[in-house]
């Protein structure tokens, strides 16, 4: 590579850089292994290992049609550039012969976390398969540089990262490029991937970046986040990239990239340079400004809302409470949500959070301590027998919940005289049916989602069963109500008189004994309760507005709507 371009284009990869670290988890900023390609000739031996060795069986994977070769032919420098080529050509090695030659590249250099960085352009023909990766240096593959001293695993639990793949994706656009991970949960036809197009290709150079932390591992395209791998939970059958990896850089011919065109000479992938940062600087800077707060709160799950600055660029977050502990990490600087699910309803939760580094250097005062409560169920449920169509015999169990914005319907159906039990929620208007999820014996459920609260929604459920169908009646349910209302018969409104509007105390006369006042908010959430000095009440503390009350006496209720002042 000529010099002055060498020095422009590092100034333009110096700019671009802020643009990078702007979007991926960790920054690497030392490059600590490269190869410029700048002595012209065979590739230097201390970077590369020509893998040539056929899987058993005489064949490469996937289907493909190439010998992989040392031949200077199929492997060189040249301008600066580093060629890798794929040729049509008869050529016989290990007692086979195949009709296409190419070149597989193995780096004699493994890591641990870190950026790669390859700016190159590739071929684009029909058949053609390039592609810069990675796997596991503790791969048990024959041939492979680590092999013999490292090879204790097979694939995919060893971890496969693919930073550009070409020609495998005939579904994609022109110009189209994959990432993608290979693991022991999702290998072969992986569902771990992403693409992206790359303007151009195959005339322009690109820089294909593989961005790698202990949290997640992100691909970008000249500088530019498009796919980034990131299990919740990571283990060994997802997350088998805590181990060090070696490069791989290769042109397949044919198999999954399907059919070589009779007319195929040659194609060839030219790489500039590549290169390998990691931060070999010992990080001693805790991280700072530290913030934890409590977001939105449901009946079942409570929102937890995490700051922190650190000079590494991420921040991972240590949870624990009654439940257990959870892990999470997030760029520096971010607000994370974090949404802890599966809570009992109408119960406090306490939080202890800490916040760390990679290197492990932990907030001055950790941990924090926050606590919330959550919400009171909020379902109306009963049994009952009528129905629209069919009859029942026993009858049915109901129950709506609001879940946030969802609403959870589940029914039973309590005949023990029907089989083979499907169950389909019916819409009243318009008219609509779905097949709910059988839980468990003839229990069924459906979760309708996007629900304003205050609204009415009309279900019923038609069971279809060996020989007939019964359809429940309609039920209304109000989103978010709680039907705490609708326990008790209600009493004579005569029997309790007291004046409405209510300031600070809500004097009651009563002609029997009060057990039991409750008090709600428009929602139908229960705010105020008590079984003591039932004929006065201290309401200096509820907020001005509008309540229904409910007055308990004998197994008896009356229900009136006050006004606070």
């Amino acid at each position: 590579m000529k010099n002055s371009i060498h020095l422009l284009y590092i100034f333009l990869l110096t700019v671009n850089f802020h643009h990078i670290h702007a979007q991926v988890d960790v920054v690497y900023n030392d490059l600590v292994w490269s190869d410029e390609f700048d002595t012209n000739g065979a590739i230097n031996a201390s970077n590369w290992h020509h893998q040539t060795q056929i899987p058993a069986g005489g064949n490469w994977y996937n289907g493909e049609q190439q010998h992989y070769t040392n031949q200077l032919s199929n492997s060189f420098v040249n301008n600066g550039s580093l060629n890798i080529v794929a040729k049509k050509e008869s050529f016989t090695d290990q007692g086979v012969t195949k009709q296409y030659t190419s070149a597989r590249l193995n780096s004699k250099f493994a890591f641990l976390y870190g950026r790669v960085d390859i700016r190159a352009k590739i071929p684009v023909a029909q058949g053609t398969w390039p592609a810069l990766w990675t796997l596991g240096k503790n791969i048990n593959e024959d041939g492979g540089f680590f092999d013999a001293l490292y090879g204790t695993t097979n694939w995919p639990a060893c971890g496969e990262i693919d930073i550009m793949e070409h020609g495998i994706t005939p579904s994609q656009p022109t110009n189209y490029v994959q990432s993608a991970l290979h693991t022991p949960s999702s290998y072969g036809n992986t569902i771990n991937h992403g693409g992206t197009i790359a303007a151009n290709l195959g005339n322009d150079y690109h820089v294909y970046s593989m961005n790698w932390s202990p949290n997640q591992i992100s691909f970008l395209l000249d500088g530019v986040i498009f796919y980034t791998y990131n299990p919740a939970v990571k283990n060994a059958t997802n997350w088998p990239f805590n181990a060090e990896q070696y490069l791989l850089l290769n042109i397949a011919m044919g198999g999954v990239a399907g059919n070589i065109p009779s007319g195929f000479t040659q194609a060839s992938m030219e790489i500039d340079y590549v290169r390998v940062y990691q931060n070999t600087t010992i990080d001693t800077d805790a991280p700072t400004d530290f913030v934890a707060t409590i977001g939105n709160v449901t009946n079942s799950s409570i929102e937890l809302l995490l700051n922190a600055n650190d000079n590494s660029g991420t921040v991972n977050y240590n949870i624990t409470y009654s439940g257990g502990t959870v892990a999470v990490s997030n760029t520096a600087g971010v607000q994370k949500s974090v949404i802890i699910s599966s809570l009992t309803a109408n119960t406090n939760y306490n939080f202890s959070i800490s916040a760390s580094d990679l290197a492990g250097n932990n907030y001055v005062s950790n941990p924090i301590i926050i606590n919330a409560t959550t919400l009171q169920n909020i379902n109306c449920s009963g049994t009952d027998s009528e129905a629209q169509q069919g009859a029942f015999s026993l009858g049915y169990t109901y129950n709506f919940e609001t879940i946030g914005t969802n609403v959870k319907i589940a029914f039973e159906l309590l005949d023990t005289d029907k089989v083979g039990v499907i169950a389909y929620l019916w819409k009243q208007s318009p008219f609509g049916e779905t097949q709910m999820t059988n839980v468990s014996g003839n229990t069924f459920t459906q979760t309708i989602t996007n629900q304003t609260a205050g609204t009415t929604i009309t279900y019923a459920v038609k069971f279809a069963y060996a020989g007939g169908l019964s359809v429940t009646k309609y039920f209304n349910y109000v989103v978010g109500d709680n039907c705490a209302l609708d326990t008790y018969s209600v009493s004579n409104a005569s029997d309790f008189e007291f004046i409405n509007p209510v300031n600070d105390f809500l004097e009651i006369s009563s002609k029997n004994n009060i057990d039991e006042l409750e008090i709600y908010n428009i929602t139908g959430n229960l705010v105020f309760k008590t079984s003591v000095d039932t004929n006065r009440v201290d309401l200096a503390n509820l907020s001005k507005g509008i309540y229904v009350l409910a007055i308990y006496s004998e197994n008896k209720r009356i229900l009136k709507k006050i006004i606070v002042n």
